[in-house]
């Protein structure tokens, strides 16, 4: 039998910790969850979550250096997962409320209010998976959890042939289509909760854990 993998959920002031927690435990993953730099820069695994405000979400990612833990991690082909507003910041930049806040810059684009006669987005959906994902394998036809009035509502990255193109998932809402999923080298996300997805999400997580 295979040792649990060693992951870190960041903590850094935003909500949902423990749920995220949880899940990740049920997925076969030994969990700490800490804030310390050091740990989450040697762990197997880096869950970042997010609940609430892009930039209340940043103020503390960056109030514990997150931006250079994530940074550095995916320099050294390191896995890292983000979550719901954890995703959202590995943007360029999210205007709220005629706000303009810098992301993490991982990728480029941003994130904005939904585009739909609801919002927020609340409830379950389905996702449009690439062919080829990892993440949603076996699970590429199920629902998932959503929570969140903004998104990247498109997906600005240019790759050339040499070099492997991130596998991006949508997901429409009202009309309005939005990256719901990315899985880009060592750097994977949702835009919605796996922790609350049920069995779903569940094995979701159990994907992204079997490739630490």
């Amino acid at each position: 039998m295979s040792r649990p993998r060693q992951v870190v959920v960041l903590d850094y002031g935003s909500g949902n910790l423990r749920s995220v927690v949880r899940a990740a435990e049920r997925a076969g993953a030994e969990i700490t969850l800490t804030s310390d730099f050091t740990t989450a820069l040697e762990a197997e695994g880096l869950i970042v979550p997010g609940v609430g405000a892009y930039a209340a979400c940043m103020a503390g990612l960056r109030e514990i250096k997150g931006e250079r833990i994530i940074g550095r991690r995916l320099a050294g082909g390191r896995p890292v997962l983000g979550i719901c507003v954890g995703m959202q910041v590995l943007f360029a930049r999210g205007v709220e409320h005629g706000v303009e806040t810098e992301g993490c810059s991982e990728w480029p684009g941003t994130v904005e209010r939904l585009q739909a006669p609801v919002v927020p987005h609340m409830g379950w959906n389905t996702v449009e998976a690439p062919e080829g994902s990892q993440l949603f394998a076996g699970v590429e036809d199920e629902r998932f959890y959503f929570v969140h009035s903004y998104a990247a509502r498109d997906w600005p990255l240019v790759t050339n042939d040499r070099t492997r193109a991130p596998l991006v998932t949508w997901t429409t809402h009202g009309g309005d289509r939005f990256v719901s999923a990315v899985e880009n080298g060592p750097l994977w996300a949702t835009q919605f909760h796996p922790e609350k997805s049920g069995d779903a999400g569940a094995a979701l997580l159990r994907n992204w854990v079997a490739t630490l």
